[in-house]
């Protein structure tokens, strides 16, 4: 077996990618503080055609040498906003019809596995600060949460692979419906 090359691959150019139909999911990162880690969203948002990221908070923003360093080039492909407020993104979105949906451990959170989207909805997905998580204010606006089953010691993953994870599952799921 061997790799494909950079030709066999065919991906498309930045200028056709922004054009090109996106999947209707916005991702929010809350006061996410690790460039490397929301580097790595563009670079997950651009692998799976996201819509939009929604820089909020102390999340660092393009350019930066580090967001670079882990985006390799998808700050160029992905749209992006910065809000100081992740509160007031939840409002906007909320106008916009997208169901706005958590990803944190919550009481009567949904588990990732029995979690059904939708092809004709519009999802926002938040996901929070390394320590902290999403805000408290923020999940009180929420229309629902998505926590991922884990089974080890630690009660946590790194955001940058929930975000892969969380996107990969809804892609799989709405291709199916």
């Amino acid at each position: 077996m061997q790799k494909l090359s950079m030709d066999e691959l065919q991906r498309t150019d930045v200028e056709s990618f922004k054009k090109q139909e996106k999947t209707p999911i916005a991702i929010v990162l809350d006061n996410v503080r690790s460039m490397h880690n929301v580097g790595s969203a563009f670079r997950t948002a651009d692998g799976f055609a996201i819509e939009k990221i929604y820089l909020c908070g102390i999340t660092g923003t393009p350019p930066h040498r580090e967001i670079e360093k882990t985006a390799l080039g998808a700050t160029q492909s992905v749209s992006w906003e910065y809000h100081k407020e992740t509160i007031d993104v939840v409002a906007q979105l909320k106008m916009e019809g997208y169901t706005i949906i958590a990803i944190e451990q919550a009481d009567d959170s949904v588990m990732l596995h029995q979690f059904e989207p939708k092809s004709d909805k519009k999802y926002a997905l938040i996901f929070g600060n390394e320590v902290n998580g999403v805000d408290e204010e923020v999940m009180e606006k929420i229309d629902t949460c998505i926590e991922i089953p884990q089974y080890g010691t630690k009660h946590s993953l790194n955001v940058s692979v929930a975000i892969g994870i969380i996107l990969w599952d809804f892609i799989q799921k709405r291709n199916l419906n």
